[in-house]
């Protein structure tokens, strides 16, 4: 058992582990419900509109995580609004935003003239560099979604499976939609630092997924995938550990490795369980 425990004797490691999985249980209130809504371009989009606002903080050092706060903020209002634009098909808004952010995000590296930009750090991530005081930010911020997602349950529910119901139960759905933006760039900024903008979907979307053929209600689904992303972010530092890779991606890796692992069990389960055809019963012989 040595070889299991060995890595977390170490204190930056402890703090990868504390730091993975308070991550984890963020992005299992706010991935749940993109895995629901079928939001995962969002989620792509938003984690990659960070770059210009993370880009400018770095040039002029500042704190990172003010400048990925201000870019969600922003990706955040131009979904909201571009929304509301009947002319436009909310993907297409997505998709202009997307590459507006990425690209005004490059444009600001490339004027750069140093290297004061670590993008590596940015799209990959860097588990093992998490700090004290990073574990207290992320617990604020799981404090925050959790709060977010008590108060904003009935209206998210609603929203997630019928729009007009909403509407009619005075729920507000453009609010709740507004504020659920807010929880998944929430859930994207305490993240982008963990595993990067590349990898965040992985600990997102692939633990809520995951999850969803073992549950059988929405709560059910965020525990267990808060479950998920603590033993892939548990898995993902032990093999990295032992295998000299990549931390950030090993666990977003093991993340994804789980959920085709859980359906296919679920397909099997489903398998076994349906009632074998009844044989039709052989028919009677004639007496002669």
């Amino acid at each position: 058992m040595e070889w299991m425990t060995a890595p977390f004797e170490v204190t930056f490691v402890q703090r990868a582990l504390w730091g993975g999985v308070l991550v984890s249980a963020i992005c299992a209130l706010a991935g749940t419900w993109v895995v629901l809504r079928g939001m995962a371009f969002l989620g792509d989009a938003m984690s990659h509109g960070l770059l210009p606002g993370v880009a400018l903080s770095a040039l002029f050092g500042g704190n990172l995580l003010v400048g990925a706060v201000a870019s969600a903020a922003v990706m955040t209002a131009g979904v909201t609004v571009l929304g509301r634009t009947r002319r436009l098909s909310q993907d297409t808004g997505i998709g202009l935003l997307f590459v507006g952010m990425l690209s005004l995000g490059v444009i600001i590296v490339s004027r750069s003239q140093s290297f004061a930009v670590d993008l590596t750090g940015f799209l990959f991530g860097d588990v093992l560099a998490v700090r004290q005081q990073d574990l207290f930010l992320l617990a604020a911020a799981l404090c925050v979604a959790l709060l977010v997602s008590v108060l904003g349950h009935r209206a998210f529910l609603a929203l997630a499976f019928d729009t007009r119901k909403a509407q009619t139960l005075g729920l507000r759905p453009r609010l709740a939609h507004a504020v659920l933006l807010g929880l998944l760039g929430l859930a994207i900024v305490a993240s982008f630092h963990i595993v990067g903008t590349l990898l965040v979907l992985g600990l997102l979307i692939a633990p809520p997924a995951a999850a969803l053929p073992w549950a059988g209600s929405v709560h059910g689904v965020m525990v267990r995938a808060a479950l998920i992303g603590a033993a892939a972010t548990f898995g993902g530092l032990l093999l990295s550990w032992h295998l000299g890779t990549a931390a950030g991606a090993t666990v977003s890796g093991l993340a994804v490795s789980l959920f085709f692992l859980s359906h296919l069990a679920a397909g099997l389960r489903h398998r076994a369980a349906r009632p074998s055809p009844v044989p039709a019963p052989a028919p009677a012989l004639r007496a002669h």
